[in-house]
């Protein structure tokens, strides 16, 4: 008999292959496995490598609990990866031409990422944490007392790494053979995501400045030399890669803030810039720092880009005329992709890949013969017995805008029964929902309820146009398509519209908190990690700074009306919903006081109201925090609505 998917399935109950590298003569797959112990509550990683066809899998690493980040060698004889089997992060290459064990090339106190192999293979760029006041990476003294903080940048802190000031991610090279290395990175900026040029004399990197809320491209000199910046620093840089004859470089980005990418084509002798694209309605995918690489997009032959996109929720693959700028579909998905690596003859696409019914497999894409092929299975049979929740896609047309959503329902499914509905916010407000395993959604859709999710106005992966339609309107043209969305399926009659409830995190939490202070229609709220009040989050959150002014339309003083209008806080002495505000302690992106200020003022409106805190817990905890807190959060939500919600009738 079929089983609901649990909180503790989606934690310990499944296998996740990432990080796939497809071999350069287009014949293995080099990929990691990651899973969590139910027992050890530990996670562990390891390197397995499988044919294209995902035959004859293996497992390569056996040292360390944690390895992972592997790379080919240009010639495919060689793979390099990180591996924590020393008392420090280190960068191993292995050998598969014969028998033996890995080397070590290098090691640091902290965290490496992002491994680029030279050309020539003798060197291997790559990234890891840079503290200017201790270049040595000497261990602190434990017993000395907390150092005096004291910064003048005003991105002193960031979320999911606290306070910074100027230790940032650089970008260092290291010699293969001698293990010597050398940082190239100088400005106490992040540098991300090196990627050689073909004659191995630069590594261009992603510069992101105001804890990602700009960036632009560092042409780094490998033997010495100034860098060279590409995009202006008020601008987003997203995927670039260089041509194959190093003459120029086609990037993705935005120069206006218009959350909107469009292709550029850099030229490296004049330094001159020049637009491809205007008004691009896919969205390249730029990949976050510990959350993914960018799909960092390969060249076809002299004139023709390829690159992995994001349009209405799903994954595609598009290319550019470089030339004239004109952009062709080549393949899209009912899923996520994410990543890319393509080998020499241009011919296996291989990714990650979520949807529906999937998560953490890999999928190849053939040129040739245009079929897409998932390779792996790790979840196949657990997902066999905890079958992911039925879904349908829907639209309304509202105010001018075509609004996309989708339905979740119970694998077990009967029009004939009246079922609690949950309407499920996302984060952004630029982010969006998609073809993809989501797990909260799956848990709540497989134990009994219907989960609505949409896109409205604001969000990404539809163009510039319907991004900044939420610009300066949080809470206004927004909030009215989402109760469109949940007023267009409760019209169906085993929608019960006397049990519903929302769910929302950060701008998800933002519209959560927003509605109960608008509406009592909801009989149950849960609250993620909000964004509250406006004027506190401006001075508090990582990137409120920049983000705020372009969101909101500028600072407190300026607009005080304003901000108290589009504050959740402002009404929240209305809301009568009983309400669970779940929050990390250390979130810097919408700080726990937004969760604070939340709980006080629903106590004093009379709500039933839990306020859930979780020690260490950054903004991204849901995906990232420990294994037992993402099992508490999601257990949380499950009897939250459960209790007020009830089961089926």
């Amino acid at each position: 008999m079929a089983q609901p998917i649990t909180p503790e399935l989606v934690v310990y109950g499944l296998t996740m292959a990432g990080e796939p590298q497809v071999s350069p003569d287009g014949t293995q797959i080099l990929y990691t496995l990651s899973s969590v112990d139910r027992e050890t509550k530990k996670g562990s990683s390891q390197i397995w490598l499988c044919g294209i066809d995902g035959s004859n899998p293996r497992r390569l690493t056996w040292n360390g609990e944690r390895n992972s980040g592997g790379v080919w060698s240009p010639d495919g004889t060689r793979i390099a990866f990180v591996s924590n089997r020393v008392d420090k992060a280190g960068i191993f290459v292995l050998d598969l031409t014969r028998p033996g064990e890995a080397r070590e090339i290098t090691r640091h106190n902290q965290a490496i990422s992002d491994l680029a192999w030279s050309p020539d293979g003798t060197r291997i760029a790559y990234t890891t944490i840079f503290d200017p006041e201790n270049p040595d990476e000497t261990p602190p003294d434990k017993d000395a007392p907390p150092k005096v903080r004291v910064t003048r940048r005003i991105d002193y802190k960031q979320d999911g790494r606290g306070y910074l000031n100027d230790v940032r991610f650089h970008t260092f090279v290291v010699d293969v053979e001698t293990g010597e290395r050398r940082r190239l990175s100088r400005e106490l900026r992040d540098h991300l995501f090196p990627q050689w040029s073909p004659d191995g004399r630069f590594v261009s990197v992603r510069v992101p400045i105001l804890n990602g809320m700009c960036s632009y491209l560092a042409l780094l000199p490998v033997d010495g030399g100034e860098e060279t910046r590409v995009g202006p620093e008020t601008g987003v840089v997203s995927v670039w890669v260089w041509s194959p004859s190093g003459d120029r470089i086609i990037f993705a980005g935005d120069t206006e803030h218009s959350f909107q990418d469009d292709f550029f084509v850099y030229d490296v002798a004049s330094g001159t810039t020049t637009r491809l694209t205007h008004d691009l309605d896919v969205s390249p995918v730029g990949g976050e720092p510990g959350r993914g690489a960018p799909a960092q997009p390969v060249w076809l032959d002299d004139r023709r880009v390829l690159f992995h996109a994001v349009r209405a929720g799903a994954s595609g693959l598009y290319t550019l005329d470089v030339e004239s700028g004109a952009v062709e579909p080549v393949v899209r998905w009912e899923a996520m992709h994410a990543g890319m690596s393509v080998d020499r003859d241009r011919r296996y696409v291989v990714q990650g890949r979520t949807s529906f019914s999937e998560i953490g497999e890999i999928a190849v894409y053939d040129t040739q013969t245009n079929e897409t092929t998932v390779v792996t299975g790790y979840n196949k049979q657990v997902l066999s017995e905890h079958p992911p929740a039925n879904w349908e896609r829907f639209q309304i047309e509202r105010n001018g805008y075509t609004i996309d959503a989708w339905l979740l329902t119970p694998p077990d499914f009967d029009p004939n029964k009246r079922y609690p509905v949950i309407l499920d916010v996302h984060g952004g407000p630029q982010g969006f929902y998609g073809f993809t395993f989501t797990p909260w959604q799956q848990i709540l859709a497989t134990n009994g309820f219907l989960v609505v999710m949409s896109n409205p106005r604001g969000s990404g992966s539809y163009g510039r146009e319907f991004a900044q339609a939420v610009l300066q309107d949080w809470g206004g043209e927004d909030f009215k398509d989402l109760m469109m969305v949940l007023d267009t399926v409760l019209e169906r009659p085993y929608a019960d519209r006397e049990r519903t409830g929302i769910w929302g995190y950060s701008y998800g939490g933002y519209m959560t908190a927003w509605t109960i202070g608008q509406t009592d229609r909801f009989k149950a709220a849960v609250c993620g990690a909000p964004c509250f009040d406006l004027v506190s989050m401006y001075g508090t959150s990582d990137i409120s700074h920049t983000f705020g002014e372009l969101e909101w339309g500028g600072r407190p003083h300026e607009i005080p009306e304003k901000f108290a209008a589009q504050s959740p806080s402002t009404f929240a002495h209305r809301a009568t919903t009983p309400t669970l505000i779940i929050h990390g302690e250390e979130d810097e992106r919408c700080p726990i006081g937004q969760g604070e200020q939340m709980f006080i003022a629903l106590l004093k409106a009379g709500c039933e109201v839990e306020f859930v805190r979780y020690p260490g817990g950054s903004h991204g905890m849901l995906r990232l925090g420990p294994p037992q807190h993402r099992e508490d959060v999601f257990t949380r939500i499950l009897s939250w609505f459960k209790h007020y919600l009830g089961e089926p009738a």
